[in-house]
């Protein structure tokens, strides 16, 4: 049989992204799409392509993961990212970390040196440390413009103002957001949701995916979403299919949207058609809102997204595409 055409998506969250903020977004996500790709026609791995392409986007203050994530309750930086490989279903990943600039990367660590898959906290910093990366200060992490987004999320909340963005009507769903109104009702750059996620295939026709997220604006401190979720926000196999998921976490994880989707591309639905049906699902079950990319081991490839607009990437033997719609 043919090799298959290396192929790459990523995305850089999906949410109502100002159109001041639209030019940022669409660099970052072509940036992180050029060095990930760059290792797949170099012959690398999946995993190795996915781990490039993430940690641009954790290094970009662009986006809610790694430096300029949103900030808990407390004004800290909690950082969660999942790494999978498809090809052998070992996983990795690490949540509630404050010390280290690049999540995914101590993710690829939990993945190939330990007989674990996730980690938490200063539990995840430790055993990141112990096989070399440089544990930081917090304050690192943080920027003066998410003092603002928290310090403005917190006075709205206290009138009473909540952020359905995501979870939909609050009777629809018994898990309320904690963060601020949606860009579409206060038009504000102060309100924004960007998970990043990557998902890959090699020339070897192994599938690959890694989310990342700094969580949700005005977190309690400890709170998990789906990115790093196995099955939820990321979810990788070559029998099936590859994604990354991106939206509000508390209605993704009821449904672990992200093996529902892969498990319809085994079934024999395209991926075009199972991103649509995950995301229309996680509205019809929940009223979640969010968006998806999802990898065929075939090459074939889906994206979709019921929030106004979602950074993404595609590169393939077909060239490269950046949007920030669908």
């Amino acid at each position: 049989m043919p090799k298959p055409s290396p192929t790459l998506l990523v995305h850089g969250g999906a949410w109502a992204i100002p159109p001041e903020m639209a030019e940022d977004h669409q660099r970052g996500v072509a940036h992180a799409l050029a060095t990930g790709y760059a290792v797949l026609e170099k012959g690398g791995s999946a995993t190795d392509a996915v781990e490039a392409a993430v940690t641009i986007l954790e290094d970009d203050v662009t986006f809610d993961a790694g430096r300029g994530s949103f900030l808990t309750a407390e004004g800290r930086v909690q950082l969660d990212a999942l790494l999978m490989d498809g090809a052998t279903l070992r996983a990795g990943g690490v949540a509630c970390v404050e010390r280290l600039r690049n999540p995914i990367q101590a993710a690829r660590l939990v993945l190939d040196k330990s007989p674990h898959i996730y980690f938490v906290g200063a539990g995840a910093e430790a055993f990141a440390q112990s096989h070399g990366m440089v544990l930081i200060e917090n304050e690192e992490l943080v920027l003066d413009r998410e003092r603002a987004r928290l310090k403005e999320a917190q006075s709205r909340l206290a009138s009473g103002l909540a952020d359905i963005t995501f979870s939909g009507p609050i009777a629809a769903d018994d898990k309320s957001p904690e963060t601020a109104v949606p860009y579409s009702l206060f038009p504000s750059p102060l309100s924004s949701h960007d998970t990043v996620g990557a998902v890959a295939l090699d020339q070897f026709g192994n599938l690959a995916a890694g989310t990342s997220t700094g969580g949700t604006l005005n977190k309690a401190p400890g709170r998990v979403g789906d990115s790093s979720l196995i099955g939820c926000g990321c979810y990788a196999d070559n029998h099936s299919a590859a994604v990354s998921l991106t939206g509000w976490g508390e209605p993704i994880m009821k449904l672990v949207l992200g093996k529902w989707a892969t498990d319809r591309v085994a079934l024999g639905t395209s991926p075009e058609a199972a991103a649509q049906q995950a995301i229309a699902y996680l509205f019809a079950r929940l009223g979640g809102h969010g968006g998806i990319i999802l990898l065929g081991p075939d090459g074939q490839f889906g994206l979709a997204h019921n929030t106004p607009g979602m950074a993404w990437g595609i590169a393939n033997d077909q060239g490269r595409r950046t949007g920030l719609t669908i």
